[in-house]
């Protein structure tokens, strides 16, 4: 994520953090965001990133990546918000999650239209295109 936020301000972007004071107390906080919110709870810190996001995308990571994707998706299909969520398979590490994904459909556990509600897409400068082009879901 620092990495992340570093390149955004890099290019003039903004980049604003949203943090548990637990986390807070245990490492260092990003230094340089253009804010920075600290608040109670991870439940709190997720509410408030969908709160301030226009979508979400999730690029390779582990269980925390995976909690914070899985959590803004099930609000799309719950229509508590009707934003985009997104995984980039950068070097195709998600290829085992979306093979779940597409058995899910194919046990009946994932309605198909929910599973088509998440962008995939290995390019970053495509999966930006079909972001800017879902803008809300419908």
């Amino acid at each position: 994520m620092g990495a992340v936020a570093d390149a955004v301000l890099e290019t003039g972007g903004e980049a604003i953090g949203v943090i548990p004071q637990m986390l807070l107390d245990k490492e260092v906080g990003h230094s340089g965001l253009t804010r920075l919110h600290v608040v109670q709870t991870m439940s709190e810190r997720k509410w408030l990133m969908g709160e301030l996001s226009d979508a979400f995308v999730a690029l390779p990571g582990g269980i925390g990546t995976m909690d914070e994707l899985f959590e803004a998706w099930t609000w799309t299909q719950l229509e508590i918000h009707r934003k985009p969520c997104a995984l980039l398979n950068f070097d195709r590490y998600y290829d085992p999650l979306i093979a779940f994904l597409d058995r899910a459909v194919g046990e009946g556990f994932l309605r198909p239209r929910h599973r088509a509600a998440l962008i995939i897409e290995h390019e970053i400068q495509r999966l930006f295109e079909r972001l800017a082009a879902a803008g809300e879901i419908a």
